[in-house]
C-alpha cells in the first residue's frame, strides 16, 4: 500500500510539474474566405467583383491552466447561432470548451451577406461558416512554444465621435417626428461640440516564438470601418460595388512587415479588432481633408494603424512564457424595448399613408417608413420580450480583455477601462453575436441614430447591466494573482 501511494504521489507530482513547466504556447490561423460563387450580395447590391480578399483569422494560447481562442471574421458582424455552431465544431476536434472561443465581426461594411436566398449567398454561407471552422481548428493545431507581451499607443487623428449638438434650430426631426438633442454625422455648418469622447489607444497582445520571431498579434481599436472602396462601371453604364476587408485587412496586410521586415514568418497572423466604437468614425468634421483617391482612406488609416502597433511593440519590456490564462463567461439576459401606445399609433398612421403622402406628417424624415414597421414588429405580441447574451472576460497575463455582442458606444468601453482592476484593458464589440447599437443611458436620454428603437434593441439600463458582470468577472480573474 505505502509502495502504491508512493507511486500515485509521483504521477501526481510529475504531472502537476508538467502542466507548470509546459508554459505558453501559441498558435495562428488564417483562412480566406472571399466568395467564389458570383454573383454574390453586397450592402450595395450584386457583385461579382472582390477589391481585396476577406479572411478569418485567428490566434490561440494555451499553457498548463488555461486556453482561450480569439477570432475575428471579415464580416460586418457574426451572430449567435453560426458563432456556436462554429464553437461546438471546434470543441469536437480539439478538446477545447466553447467557452474559451472568442469570435468578433470587424465590422467591414463591404462584406458578402450570406442566406439561403440564392446560389451566392447560399454558397457564401457555407464558406465564411466553414472558414470560421478551420480557423479555430488550425490556431489550436499549430500551438508552438511562445512568449507574450502587452503594449499600447495612442493615435487620436483618425478616430472622431461622430454624435453632435447643433446649432439652434438646425436640428431636424426624427423618424417619429420628434426632435432628438444630438444627431449622427450632420452637416459641418451646424455642428457645436460632440455628444460623446473617443478613445485613441491602439492596444497590443503581441506573441513571439521561442527563438524571438514574430508569431501572432491581436490588435484593438474603436474606429468603425472607413469606406471609399472602389467601384465598377459595366459596360451598361451600371455602377456596381466589390467585396472588401477594409481597413482591418489592409492592417493585417502591413502588419507582418512592420515586425518581420520584408520576409517575415509565413505563419505570423497579425488581426485588428474593433474596438468600442459604436459612434466613432473617420469623418473630421472640424476640417475638410483633401479628396481621396478610392481606397486610399483605408490604407492611410491601416497605415497609421500599423505605425502604432509597431510603437506598441517596441515599448515593450517584458516578454511572458508563462502567464496566466483564464476565461470567465457569464450568459446575461437583457429585456426588449416596448413601443408606447402613441409610438404604435404613429406608426400605424404612417404606414397606412401612400408613400407621396407621409412627406407633409410632421416634416416626414425619410427613414419614418422603416422605423414605423419596426416599431410595429416590436409592439407584436409574440416578439420575443428578453434575449440571452453572452459576455466575456479574459485574463492573458497582465492583459483583460472584454466582449460584448454589440456596436458598443464608446463611453462603456472607457469606463469598463477605468474601472477594470487590470492596467490594460480593452473591449472587443460584435463578439459571439450581434444585436445592434448598446448606447449607455446618458446617450439614451440624447436620441439619435444609435438610440432609435430597431437600431437599439433593449432598455435604456442594458449596459449598465454588462458593464457590471464584466468588472464582476474581471474581478474574478484578478483575484487568481
Amino acid at each position: 500500500m505505502k509502495r502504491l501511494f508512493t507511486l500515485v504521489l509521483a504521477l501526481t507530482v510529475g504531472t502537476t510539474l508538467t502542466l507548470q513547466a509546459a508554459g505558453l504556447r501559441v498558435g495562428t490561423a488564417v483562412v480566406d474566405i472571399s466568395p467564389t460563387v458570383k454573383p454574390f450580395q453586397l450592402r450595395s447590391g450584386k457583385s461579382t467583383y472582390v477589391h481585396d480578399p476577406l479572411h478569418v483569422r485567428a490566434v490561440a494560447f494555451e499553457n498548463g491552466q488555461g486556453r482561450v481562442v480569439i477570432a475575428v471574421v471579415d464580416a460586418i458582424g457574426v451572430g449567435r447561432e453560426m458563432c456556436d455552431e462554429a464553437k461546438a465544431a471546434a470543441a469536437k476536434v480539439t478538446g477545447w470548451k466553447p467557452e474559451q472561443m472568442l469570435i468578433a465581426g470587424t465590422h467591414t461594411h463591404t462584406a458578402p451577406k450570406g442566406g439561403d436566398t440564392s446560389p451566392g449567398r447560399i454558397a457564401y454561407e457555407k464558406t465564411r461558416r466553414e472558414g470560421l471552422r478551420q480557423a479555430l481548428i488550425k490556431a489550436i493545431q499549430s500551438l508552438e512554444p511562445a512568449k507574450v507581451g502587452f503594449g499600447s499607443a495612442k493615435e487620436a487623428s483618425e478616430v472622431y465621435n461622430r454624435r453632435w449638438y447643433l446649432k439652434p434650430g438646425r436640428m431636424d426631426l426624427n423618424p417619429w417626428g420628434l426632435k432628438d438633442k444630438v444627431r449622427m454625422n450632420p452637416p459641418r455648418d451646424a455642428i457645436v461640440t460632440p455628444a460623446g469622447p473617443i478613445d485613441p489607444e491602439l492596444c497590443v497582445v503581441y506573441a513571439r516564438t521561442s527563438r524571438g520571431k514574430p508569431l501572432g498579434l491581436v490588435a484593438n481599436y474603436a474606429l468603425h470601418y472607413v469606406g471609399g472602396i472602389p467601384r465598377v462601371t459595366e459596360k451598361d453604364g451600371r455602377v456596381v460595388g466589390m467585396a472588401s476587408a477594409d481597413y482591418f485587412g489592409e492592417f493585417a496586410r502591413i502588419m507582418p512587415h512592420r515586425v518581420g521586415g520584408l520576409n517575415p514568418p509565413a505563419n505570423f497572423v497579425a488581426l485588428m479588432s474593433n474596438g468600442a466604437s459604436g459612434d466613432i468614425n473617420n469623418i473630421d468634421f472640424d476640417r475638410k481633408r483633401p479628396p481621396r483617391a478610392p481606397f486610399e482612406q483605408v490604407r492611410v488609416v491601416a497605415t497609421k494603424m500599423a505605425t502604432a502597433a509597431w510603437i506598441a511593440v517596441k515599448g515593450i519590456e517584458t516578454y511572458h512564457d508563462n502567464p496566466i490564462i483564464a476565461v470567465r463567461q457569464r450568459v446575461v439576459e437583457l429585456r426588449y424595448r416596448i413601443p408606447t401606445e402613441a409610438e404604435v399609433a404613429r406608426a400605424r398612421k404612417v404606414l397606412a399613408l401612400p408613400p407621396k403622402e407621409r412627406e407633409a406628417i410632421l416634416g416626414w424624415h425619410r427613414k419614418a417608413s422603416s422605423y414605423a414597421s419596426k416599431t410595429l414588429r416590436f409592439a407584436a405580441p409574440d416578439a420575443p420580450r428578453t434575449e440571452k447574451v453572452i459576455v466575456q472576460a479574459i485574463r492573458i497575463g497582465d492583459q483583460a480583455i472584454v466582449s460584448m455582442p454589440f456596436e458598443v458606444l464608446v463611453e462603456i468601453g472607457l469606463e469598463i477601462k477605468d474601472k477594470s482592476p487590470f492596467q490594460r484593458t480593452f473591449l472587443i464589440e460584435l463578439a459571439n453575436g450581434g444585436y445592434g447599437y448598446l448606447p449607455p443611458p446618458r446617450q439614451h436620454e440624447l436620441g439619435g441614430y444609435e438610440t432609435w428603437l430597431g437600431t437599439s434593441r433593449f432598455l435604456p439600463n442594458a449596459s449598465t447591466l454588462l458593464t457590471r458582470n464584466l468588472l464582476e468577472m474581471l474581478k474574478e480573474l484578478k483575484a487568481a494573482d
